[in-house]
């Protein structure tokens, strides 16, 4: 049964500009229902946008994955006009409805995982025609004329036992090949409803709501950490091994400037069994060079998604995330700082780092910052 995922994208967002690929906790926000899509059982996931960006944003970070394929979408599909049914009709005749359960994914909806998705496909599965995803919701809701709908208000009830409504959370909606053929709409027939967590149902319309979801979310991946022994250290490059600045000539980049101590920090991790890797978003020769020098052979160059990208490292080498420490100084490396088992920020790291680190450290970056996290991680490691 070939089940495929589909994400569409528009550049246009009125409410909040380019909001699909704003950076949200340092990634941009469609990236966080992209990758719980690829580590679910979808066996291939489109990326419908207009967004050209978008387009090359997807064919450079996420080569780690074969699922993806990104498709340029039509005009008349992409104005503030035009239906999600359009564009899912538009791409499905395109294929001759090549699959047999088909999976319209929000990319404004973050907190869609893995097993959510897995959880529509599986009703389809076991005999529905659709699926989709919803909340409990204990409100008490009333209509324009002052009558209660789903309650007797002389008679409340506490909430343990009112038994609340379903929301539609706008998430996660599966059918058949055959009921989309038949109904031309991404639910119809037989429809399964199944549950997210009230945490789902967040809209993202406004500046507050963003900054809401973003809190909820970094509250979600820290909640997430558990003590564990560090056998990981995951190191972000400027900003943390360097003090961000660079020599820059009109021929490219020329030098930066790195700590000594910090490479003896290391070298001492690497004798006490934790492996060190590095993961920057740029891609330079310089740094593949430090790292060679350094003996530091897992090297994530170009790294956009940092956090899609060290969760398919752990996924891959069975790594409990609990087991990392991060070492970052800005927006990028937030994700990661938040679900990581230890994160640390140099002295001079982004304010917004800061406020999320477990460790504030006292070095600077390219001051023996690194050093000072290889102890605290040497003595941490004793407990274990």
């Amino acid at each position: 049964m070939k089940a495929v995922g589909f994400i569409p994208l528009r550049k246009g967002s009125k409410g909040i500009p380019c909001k699909n690929k704003r950076k949200m906790l340092g990634r941009p926000l469609f990236c966080w229902v992209l990758t719980e899509a690829i580590f679910s059982k979808l066996d291939e996931v489109i990326v419908f946008t207009d967004d050209n960006e978008v387009i090359e944003f997807i064919e450079n970070q996420f080569q780690w994955s074969s699922k993806v394929k990104v498709i340029l979408r039509p005009e008349n599909t992409a104005t503030d006009t035009a239906s999600t049914e359009m564009a899912i009709l538009n791409y499905c005749e395109s294929v001759n409805y090549n699959f047999d359960v088909f999976c319209l994914l929000q990319a404004t909806s973050p907190f869609t995982k893995s097993d959510a998705i897995n959880n529509g496909i599986s009703k389809i599965e076991e005999g529905a025609d659709a699926s989709l995803s919803v909340v409990k919701t204990h409100r008490f809701i009333w209509n324009h004329n002052g009558k209660s709908l789903n309650y007797d208000y002389k008679n409340r009830p506490r909430r343990q036992d009112f038994e609340g409504l379903l929301v539609e959370n706008g998430a996660v909606y599966c059918t058949t090949k055959n009921a989309l053929q038949t109904s031309q709409n991404r639910i119809s027939g037989n429809i399964v409803p199944f549950e997210m967590p009230e945490v789902s149902y967040t809209e993202i319309d406004s500046e507050a709501d963003w900054i809401t979801m973003e809190n909820l979310l970094a509250t979600d991946l820290r909640k997430q950490k558990v003590n564990s022994k560090i056998t990981h250290l995951v190191l972000d490059v400027d900003g943390v091994f360097t003090d961000g600045k660079v020599l820059f000539s009109e021929n490219g980049e020329l030098a930066k400037s790195f700590d000594m101590r910090d490479g003896m920090g290391l070298e001492i991790l690497r004798q006490h069994q934790v492996k060190v890797m590095v993961m920057t978003s740029e891609n330079s020769a310089l740094v593949a060079a430090r790292m060679k020098k350094l003996k530091i052979d897992t090297v994530f160059l170009g790294a956009k998604d940092k956090f899609g990208m060290l969760q398919d490292y752990c996924m891959k080498n069975d790594l409990e995330m609990n087991s990392l420490a991060y070492v970052g100084d800005d927006v990028n490396d937030m994700t990661n700082m938040c679900r990581a088992g230890w994160s640390f920020a140099p002295a001079n790291a982004m304010d917004e780092i800061k406020r999320i680190a477990d460790v504030n450290l006292a070095k600077k970056s390219g001051e023996g910052a690194i050093r000072e996290v290889a102890q605290f991680i040497q003595k941490y490691n004793t407990r274990f």
